[in-house]
């Protein structure tokens, strides 16, 4: 199971056991996209090679805000 807390500087990962934290930069560079305009369903894809995609995208804008 994979857990994603989003705050304004990245995001705290928990996956398959192991805690790491993705950092706004680098979701920024790996979609090409403003942080703020990435989805969940895109961080759980960098984290995860075939990640098992439930409901509909969230923007993280809209997560946080």
């Amino acid at each position: 199971m994979t857990t994603l807390a989003f705050d304004d500087d990245g995001v705290d990962v928990v996956y398959d056991g192991t805690e790491f934290r993705l950092e706004k930069a680098l979701i920024e560079e790996a979609t090409e996209k403003s942080y703020y305009d990435v989805t969940d369903h895109e961080v759980l894809q960098i984290v995860a090679d075939q990640p098992t995609l439930q409901g509909e995208p969230r923007r993280v804008g809209d997560i946080l805000g």
